[in-house]
């Protein structure tokens, strides 16, 4: 329950910052609705040369978007401000600040920062799956809603893990700004599903950076194509990578020296 109300509290001291700025909104908006156009031009453009792309007809790779722009606004709403952070403190010995405080520190790197206004994209997210699930005339059952949320979740995990690896690297890296300009290109290839791309590349998405499970599982869930292995898989990794993260995170914390070192 303390860990519950850390998180609104930071929640609610980040809304109130950035209720100070409320032009930013407009410009929110405007970036999630050219993201999106630019995306719907695409799969426009695809779509004028064939109906179906690798098993998946239109208004299923719209579910792919929608999940991934959805998932996308999660990102840069809380975890990559809080990850970037984390690696500024590092850089500059101001770590200290968060290890001295009596709660849990990953914890507390993880909640600090909160960027209310990208939940926009989220929004949007979902406003293009339900358009997406209208478009297909999908008949949802209580039960595929509840794995579509335990997919999100598991995908949420993975990319938080993923983010928080990264972070930590900066324990050892001086500037980890490649790695994570890296990482956003990669990410980007989850507005489509990977089952589009090679088997090399599609192994790449899954195991090494895994926008496989952050997107596509879930879009499988709405489109009836979830196995009981892939769901098993999914949350295998989740906890998998969580635990390698936490832990890695340890290892770079007792090899740091900040200010009050």
């Amino acid at each position: 329950m303390d860990s519950i109300r850390l998180m609104v509290v930071f929640a609610r001291v980040g809304i109130l910052n950035e209720l100070q700025y409320r032009v930013n909104f407009f410009f929110q908006v405007l970036e999630s609705a050219i993201s999106l156009v630019t995306g719907l031009i695409g799969l426009g453009l695809v779509f004028r040369h064939t109906t179906v792309l690798a098993g998946w007809t239109p208004p299923e790779l719209l579910v792919v978007m929608g999940i991934y722009v959805l998932m996308s606004g999660v990102v840069q709403a809380v975890i990559q401000p809080n990850m970037l952070r984390l690696a500024q403190d590092v850089l500059e010995g101001k770590l200290d600040y968060v290890l001295t405080k009596p709660v849990d520190a990953q914890l507390l790197l993880s909640i600090r920062e909160w960027q209310a206004w990208r939940f926009t994209n989220v929004l949007v997210g979902l406003l293009v799956i339900g358009w997406a699930l209208i478009w297909m005339q999908a008949d949802l059952q209580i039960g595929t809603v509840i794995l579509f949320g335990m997919t999100l979740v598991c995908g949420l995990i993975v990319l938080y893990a993923f983010w928080l690896i990264l972070a930590t690297t900066s324990f050892w890296v001086i500037q980890i700004e490649s790695l994570i300009n890296l990482f956003e290109g990669v990410f980007a290839a989850g507005r489509w599903p990977v089952s589009i791309y090679p088997s090399w590349l599609r192994a790449l998405l899954t195991f090494v950076v895994p926008v496989a499970f952050a997107v596509t599982v879930p879009a499988e869930t709405l489109t009836n194509r979830l196995t009981p292995q892939t769901l098993a898989l999914a949350i295998g990794m989740s906890v998998g990578l969580l635990l390698i993260a936490r832990r890695f995170l340890r290892w770079g914390l007792s090899r740091y020296s900040g200010a009050s070192a």
